[in-house]
């Protein structure tokens, strides 16, 4: 899956001892729900919508302690 704004692929991250997660443009944000359901993949949507310096807005996605980041991943891979 292409991130709309940067043309780059999204990607799971991880940071420190946080759950993964992935930062998704807002505008992407229900294409990338629907994937996820698709894959009976868990995840909750942070309630804030950031953008910094006036950039595009973003969202944070959170794959919880038990997400597995290497098969998320995967599936973004493999999305249209």
């Amino acid at each position: 899956m292409i991130d709309c704004t940067t043309k780059e692929p999204l990607r799971v991250l991880i940071e420190g001892n946080a759950p993964p997660f992935i930062e998704v443009p807002f505008d992407q944000l229900e294409d990338l729900q629907r994937v996820l359901d698709v894959h009976d993949v868990a995840y909750t949507v942070d309630e804030d919508i950031i953008s910094i310096d006036g950039g595009p807005e973003f969202v944070i996605v959170d794959l919880g302690r038990k997400g597995d980041a290497g098969a998320v991943q995967a599936i973004l891979d493999s999305a249209q």
